[in-house]
């Protein structure tokens, strides 16, 4: 086995990370966004098919293409955050796996021949790589705040005209206002949500 965390790192990644509910007006090097995703990318995907797309929403021309569609529990955080990430999937990621993974030369035929097969493994993988934003930017000592209460219809229309990619949730970052964060929420036991068989 490889040598366990620190626990700094462990607190930083889980125990004493919070969700971020507000944001300080604090600016993030655009830069940023680049090393969140050269960290992100390297986390594993099925058939290494990485379909999942990200627009980093910043300006504040932007925000007000997004803010529409937004609940309203989540509009202020996002004006506040210095950046709002769609998480979006890529219907066609299997465009990508000749090259992405080529031990499998006909699994591009398979997946364009299969649109039900292709969205599941999408959003399935997708979704675990928007995971990976999360944990990458706790390393960069971004506070994050994952949110699901927005209309995928309307932010897809906006961002995403064409339909190839598909929004799946939403993530705000930046620095927390730690006068926004909530106390700790429980969690379940492990003998609630696990078995060892």
């Amino acid at each position: 086995m490889r040598p366990s965390l620190d626990d700094h790192a462990l607190d930083s990644l889980f125990r004493e990370a919070h969700t971020a509910h507000g944001f300080l007006d604090e600016p993030v090097d655009p830069a940023t966004w680049r090393r969140l995703y050269d960290l992100l990318k390297w986390g594993p995907t099925s058939m290494n098919c990485q379909p999942a797309r990200y627009a980093f929403v910043t300006s504040l021309e932007a925000k007000s293409r997004l803010i529409p569609a937004l609940s309203e529990g989540n509009r202020d955080q996002t004006v506040q955050a210095a950046a709002t990430v769609i998480v979006a999937t890529d219907t066609r990621f299997y465009e990508h796996l000749p090259t992405q993974y080529p031990t499998s030369p006909n699994a591009r035929e398979r997946f364009a021949a299969n649109p039900e097969k292709a969205r599941e493994t999408a959003l399935r993988n997708a979704t675990l790589q928007g995971g990976y934003l999360i944990l990458a930017a706790r390393t960069l000592g971004l506070d994050v705040g994952p949110m699901s209460g927005f209309d995928n219809a309307m932010v897809d229309e906006e961002f995403f005209p064409d339909g190839r990619y598909q929004s799946n949730f939403l993530v705000n970052l930046g620095v927390a206002d730690p006068r926004m964060t909530r106390p700790r929420a429980p969690r379940l036991a492990f003998e609630e949500v696990a078995e060892i068989l």
